[in-house]
């Protein structure tokens, strides 16, 4: 399996799926395996005590004993290729590990499971994993709700203090309203109560700022129409003298 690592600033720079596939190599070298066995078997052949030697029932029942093992590693294996073939089409989150001990974490949606050498590989995002390193399996609407109410948190707590809003702020805070609105009820779980009360605080408040803005300008027409008809009663006195 080749490693292709990017370049910048003239520097090779480790990805998620290279600290993913090297920590999987690691481990797979650490593991006994059939060749390591038969070097084993050969080794205690070679050097084992002439005038005792290990009976051949012995070197049989080792031998089995192995067998069995391999078989049990085989039907992991199989297990392995079996639960990352189900993952096709699934979102998922991968935890890796880089050099520094730093874990990253990588969301997408599985494209499709690479087996190689008994161990299962799963493509997110055009990169290769390895599935011991797969931690969450979650649902695309989950995903999405979730990413919704997060947005929407952000959002509301980018808008001034209460207190501190004024009608300029209208339509991020009406945005807000349209967007709670068009939630569904399971995209509306996501949010703590305390949200949804910030929210119809801002709404109170901008309902009063509008008022208070009507108020004003309905004083000031009134005084305005009142002026004009005072000078329309001066106008008239003064033509009524002057005739």
């Amino acid at each position: 399996m080749a490693l292709l690592a990017p370049v910048e600033d003239g520097k090779i720079v480790e990805t998620s799926s290279q600290n993913s596939l090297k920590n999987t190599s690691k481990t797979s070298k650490d593991g006994m395996d059939k060749d390591a066995f038969l070097q084993l078997l050969v080794a205690q052949m070679k050097y084992q005590d002439p005038l005792q030697p290990t009976s051949n029932t012995e070197y049989i029942s080792q031998y089995a004993q192995f067998s069995q093992v391999e078989q049990m590693q085989n039907m992991a294996g199989s297990m392995d290729l079996q639960r990352a073939s189900a993952l096709v089409g699934q979102q998922v989150y991968i935890k890796t590990t880089d050099s520094s001990g730093e874990a990253k974490y990588v969301q997408g949606k599985v494209d499709y499971v690479v087996y190689e050498n008994g161990k299962a590989y799963l493509s997110v995002n055009e990169q290769l994993y390895s599935m011991d390193d797969l931690d969450t399996v979650a649902d695309k609407d989950y995903l999405a709700a979730y990413d919704k109410a997060t947005d929407f948190v952000d959002s509301l707590k980018k808008l001034p203090g209460i207190n501190g809003i004024s009608l300029t702020d209208a339509e991020d805070i009406e945005k807000l309203e349209t967007i709670y609105k068009e939630m569904n009820e399971y995209e509306k779980s996501f949010l703590a109560k305390d949200v949804v009360a910030e929210l119809n605080k801002y709404l109170d408040k901008l309902k009063e700022l509008k008022l208070a803005a009507e108020s004003g300008a309905d004083s000031t027409e009134t005084e305005e129409a009142s002026g004009e008809t005072e000078a329309s009663e001066e106008t008239e006195a003064s033509t009524e003298e002057g005739n």
